[in-house]
């Protein structure tokens, strides 16, 4: 499997993690977005809600009576309730090598200007490349996502 790294040089998270969920679901798959804080997973929440005029994105926070029915499911936890076969992680979540197989895609989304969460991205590109996972790294160009790197 591949593990995706795309750095955020021109695009909001909030645009990013709309732009996957809305093309995950189209393909009929689930969507777990793992964040490191509260505030953060607000603000992603309140975005789904009033993206666009025109659209639906079906989604929760993670803690209520339903979160196994939500098809986009916003949490800290490393559980996925709603048995999402897509992890976007932000904002420094991290993952472990272990937990790689219940998914079929994972892409970890940062911002290309901060140097704490480049720092972070590194090491995890450096985690993954000692597994049996391929890392790939996607940087924006023109508006565009552009493949810049695989690791071997």
């Amino acid at each position: 499997m591949d593990i995706l790294f795309y750095r955020l040089d021109g695009s909001t998270l909030e645009a990013t993690v709309t732009t996957f969920a809305e093309r995950t679901l189209a393909r009929g798959g689930r969507v777990v977005v793992r964040g490191t804080g509260a505030a953060r997973l607000d603000m992603l929440d309140a975005h789904l809600w009033t993206y666009r005029d025109d659209a639906f994105l079906p989604h929760a926070q993670a803690g209520g009576d339903h979160d196994a029915d939500q098809p986009v499911l916003l949490t800290t936890s490393t559980e996925t309730p709603n048995a999402a076969k897509t992890l976007l992680l932000v904002d420094g979540a991290r993952f472990d090598p272990s937990e790689m197989p219940r998914f079929e895609r994972v892409a970890l989304i940062f911002d290309g200007s901060d140097e704490e969460a480049t720092a972070l991205a590194r090491d995890d590109w450096r985690q993954v490349m000692q597994t049996d996972h391929t890392a790939v790294f996607w940087a924006e160009e023109g508006g565009r996502w552009v493949e810049k790197a695989r690791s071997s």
